[in-house]
């Protein structure tokens, strides 16, 4: 399984983002997909739990799995718009919902579980607002919902982009102006397949 997002970015930005990359290439030129069962949730839920309090011993049953997956396609279809006219990631392009169905999934699990702001202020690091369920626990896929919506509507949304490397279905936040992929072995990729493609050309 891959590694959270380690960039510089909001929480809300950098669990939106490491939602909807639960759906990845797999090295093979397929896709994989961290969320096909519950031990796969389950992993990725305690893999999270500075993001998501009250899951420390989180064990993911087949209703939360079903949400958390239908949230995730939600965002993956919010994220394709946001980064158009751009084209979305090539794991979406076939499989976009109706803008109107993702709103009314993202909307419905953000309400699943009234949540409060809670502030977190480690003294070697900046303050951090997570929300927190006003029993002590958040509906995880009200969590997640939450900091989509928050992602969504905030300036980090500007940088999203989808990386179109051969094999890549990732999103990712452009950290500089002339950044086209997601990471450098997606640049090497590209430039790779970018030469081939010439060199077939001319010959």
């Amino acid at each position: 399984m891959r590694d959270p997002i380690t960039s510089d970015i909001t929480s809300d930005a950098r669990l939106a983002l490491d939602l909807a990359l639960t759906v990845r290439h797999d090295g093979d030129g397929g896709i994989a997909d961290d969320l096909t069962d519950t031990a796969g949730l389950t992993t990725w839920v305690r893999a999270h739990r500075d993001a998501l309090p009250g899951t420390d011993g989180f064990v993911a049953d087949e209703a939360e799995l079903a949400a958390v997956r239908e949230l995730r396609a939600a965002v993956r279809t919010l994220f394709a718009r946001a980064v158009r006219p751009g084209e979305p990631s090539p794991a979406d392009a076939t499989r976009l919902l109706p803008l109107a169905e993702a709103l009314r999934r993202l909307n419905e699990a953000a309400a699943r579980t009234p949540t409060v702001p809670v502030l977190d202020w480690a003294d070697d690091a900046e303050p951090v607002v997570r929300h927190q369920g006003v029993r002590g626990e958040g509906e995880v896929v009200a969590v997640l919902a939450r900091a989509a919506v928050g992602f969504l509507a905030g300036a980090d949304r500007e940088r999203l982009r989808a990386c179109h490397a051969p094999r890549c279905v990732r999103y990712f936040l452009k950290e500089h102006p002339r950044q086209e992929w997601c990471r450098p072995a997606c640049g090497n990729r590209a430039r790779v397949a970018r030469h081939h493609e010439r060199h077939k050309q001319s010959g």
